[in-house]
């Protein structure tokens, strides 16, 4: 009686690592070809599993690639939460400047959020998407109230998200993300302490 009971846990935590994989193939392959260029049929080869078992966890590629976006929303929100809880409008940009900057190392498949056009299509279609946008961009514009500053935290936050594909990966993280975020503070007229050119020059 105590096997019965513990078969439907077992079916499950091998049921979410298989999710787990799948989301983790998926990244990769949307990374390296876009979403566009990566169909379910290359994911299941890529794991060696008929279509039909995807179709298990993931009925259509957009609802993979919302098990993707989801998690890297979420740190975006609290990114978002944490820089508007600082005092001054440079250290809420050095904030939002720095987290977004680690976000994209972290998720080297936000490259494919900010240039693939379908992703761009499906990510407009959520409701919060925009607002996020919003944020981000008053969040880095507020150091230059006015047209210059939006374009330069439009311009860092496009460089950043180009950044991190896999063009740079040779880098290290560690040392992208030192890069990005000096680039990003010079453009936004941040202070760049010297420790951090320091870093970035090594």
């Amino acid at each position: 009686m105590a096997t019965t009971a513990v078969k439907p846990a077992v079916a499950d935590d091998s049921r979410q690592d298989t999710r787990a994989r799948l989301i983790e193939v998926a990244v990769d392959l949307f990374t390296k070809n876009s979403f566009a260029g990566t169909s379910l049929q290359m994911i299941a080869d890529e794991l060696g599993f008929t279509k039909a078992a995807i179709y298990h966890h993931f009925r259509t590629r957009e609802q993979l690639l919302d098990a993707v976006v989801e998690p890297i929303l979420q740190r975006l929100r609290t990114v978002i939460t944490e820089a508007q809880h600082l005092r001054g409008v440079h250290a809420r940009a050095d904030h939002m400047l720095i987290e977004y900057a680690q976000l994209a190392v972290d998720n080297p498949v936000v490259s494919v959020l900010a240039a693939d056009p379908a992703v761009a299509q499906m990510l407009r279609a959520r409701r919060e998407w925009d607002d996020l946008i919003e944020q981000q961009m008053r969040l880095l514009s507020d150091v230059d109230p006015g047209p210059a500053g939006h374009v330069k935290a439009a311009v860092v936050l496009a460089g950043i998200a180009g950044a991190s594909g896999p063009a740079f990966v040779n880098l290290g993280r560690e040392a992208l993300h030192a890069h990005l975020v000096e680039t990003g503070r010079r453009a936004l007229g941040l202070r760049v302490p010297r420790h951090a050119r320091d870093v970035s020059a090594g």
